[in-house]
């Protein structure tokens, strides 16, 4: 069990707060509550929580906007809930940024299998490239004069501009430097980045390479992501290790 993990639930719904605070706390996490997006940052800024599961429907800032606004500011993972479960609404909770989204009610056992999935895939990065790879260098990469560090998640432009990402854009980067010049599939990158057993969209995979182009395209004219029609993606420039 793990007693170190800390997760933030954010709800306007005490009893919902308590029911998933309750549960979790019974597998081995720390578990901490808010009831709404300001009290989550308070939270956040005093307890550094590892994963924050995020209601959307709430009073004051919604939830959307409170994923948003982690996202840019490069804060822990964040799982949405929400009434709202079409695809369309799923959708949209993946194109700000989160990592995972269900729907209300959700089965008990579905999040925490979802909240372990999200927590590996955070920490894996880290753990095979160190496994993988020997030498400081052998953990950064470059493109197009962007440095990439695997090792630290970090990107910085050709100024050394760091640049923040999240989990999903890390992710899409990461396999495209290590497949450069390739033109790689819908299938593939969902395959790659996620695996068959997550749940994730088409859509999402087109929105989420949207948001890192234009992130990219924010620092350079040079393009780097090319769509192919009807193929998928490739990363054109050359990759190199310093």
């Amino acid at each position: 069990m793990d007693h170190t993990t800390l997760i933030l639930v954010v709800d306007d719904d005490p009893d919902l707060r308590k029911l998933i605070g309750d549960f979790l706390a019974g597998h081995g996490y720390r578990v901490a509550v808010a009831e709404n997006a300001a009290a989550m940052r308070r939270s956040i800024e005093s307890q550094r929580p590892d994963l924050v599961i995020l209601d959307v429907m709430m009073p004051g800032e919604d939830g959307l906007s409170a994923a948003r606004r982690l996202v840019t500011e490069g804060g822990p993972p964040v799982i949405m809930l929400s009434a709202l479960g079409s695809d369309t609404d799923r959708i949209i909770g993946l194109e700000v940024g989160a990592d995972d989204y269900l729907p209300k009610p959700c089965n008990p056992r579905e999040l925490l299998a979802r909240v372990r999935a999200v927590l590996r895939r955070r920490a894996a990065p880290d753990s095979a490239a160190g496994a993988a790879q020997n030498t400081a260098d052998d953990r950064r990469v470059e493109f197009a004069g962007w440095r990439l560090d695997l090792m630290r998640r970090e990107l910085r432009d050709p100024a050394g501009t760091f640049i923040n990402l999240s989990d999903g854009e890390f992710a899409l980067l990461r396999t495209f430097v290590e497949h450069p010049q390739r033109v790689l599939s819908r299938d593939q990158l969902l395959d790659i980045t996620r695996g068959r057993n997550v749940e994730v969209y088409d859509r999402a995979i087109d929105s989420q390479i949207s948001r890192l182009r234009r992130k990219l395209n924010e620092r350079t004219d040079t393009e780097l992501i090319r769509t192919v029609r009807n193929e998928g993606y490739m990363l054109l420039a050359k990759v190199t290790r310093p």
